[in-house]
């Protein structure tokens, strides 16, 4: 793809991107009075249509106040697909929307597919009386898989977050969002390999791990989806 997928009016002049992955995650243009505008990929989708005008804390008629998996993946097919100018084509259905060349919709997909595999986990721990080898083939590699989605995922957005496969941006809130949720994903998938069934023993292989795991990743998680309302009055870049 050549360009990102937002349009400009005709007579701004496109004078830089950024990239990482082939996508485009940042777009510089120029407008005819000379002035600059900065679009951003991450801060775009999160401005959406709604103002950012209204409380911080308690905006129940915004989508980004209610964002979840299935949520999230809805924010990115309804982001607006112009720049500068009132949105002139309707959205794309909902869940219907395939643009493989946005790293966002890769981050929204894989995620909301991790999602699945982490609810099947959850109703098969319901299960009684398992062997350890249904318990690995029901419970565990639903769980692991989950966990290699959001990992995955986590990533995607902590790339287009920061314009970089590796990136050091602290200023920006955008940046720390991305990275807690990059780091709780990595404390998830310590959980789920330590909580890998020993055929011979029917015993986890790390209960202690099991146990940090998840209690780190669920605290990274909070700070990242706490930081997610601020950002929707106040997004960065």
């Amino acid at each position: 793809m050549t360009h990102g997928y937002v349009r400009a009016p005709a007579d701004w002049e496109r004078v830089s991107e950024r990239r990482v992955l082939g996508f485009v995650t940042e777009q510089t243009f120029r407008r005819p009075d000379g002035t600059l505008v900065r679009w951003n990929s991450r801060a775009h989708r999160k401005r959406g249509r709604a103002p950012r005008s209204g409380s911080t804390w308690w905006a129940p008629r915004a989508l980004a106040w209610w964002i979840a998996a299935l949520l999230q993946y809805i924010e990115v097919t309804l982001a607006p697909r112009t720049i500068g100018t009132p949105e002139t084509i309707a959205p794309k259905r909902l869940l219907l929307g395939i643009e493989p060349a946005r790293v966002d919709w890769w981050a929204a997909v894989v995620q909301l597919v991790g999602t699945v595999f982490f609810n099947v986990t959850t109703f098969a721990a319901f299960l009684q009386n398992l062997t350890a080898q249904q318990q690995r083939r029901i419970v565990w590699t639903p769980d692991a898989l989950g966990s290699i989605c959001f990992l995955v995922a986590s990533w995607l957005a902590y790339a287009e977050a920061g314009h970089r496969v590796v990136s050091w941006r602290p200023r920006r809130r955008s940046w720390w969002i991305a990275t807690l949720n990059l780091l709780g994903s990595i404390a998830f998938g310590v959980s789920a390999v330590a909580s890998f069934v020993r055929p011979a023993t029917g015993d986890y292989v790390s209960l202690f791990l099991t146990n940090l795991g998840t209690f780190v990743g669920a605290i990274c998680f909070l700070a990242g989806a706490v930081l997610l309302m601020p950002e929707r009055t106040h997004p960065d870049g």
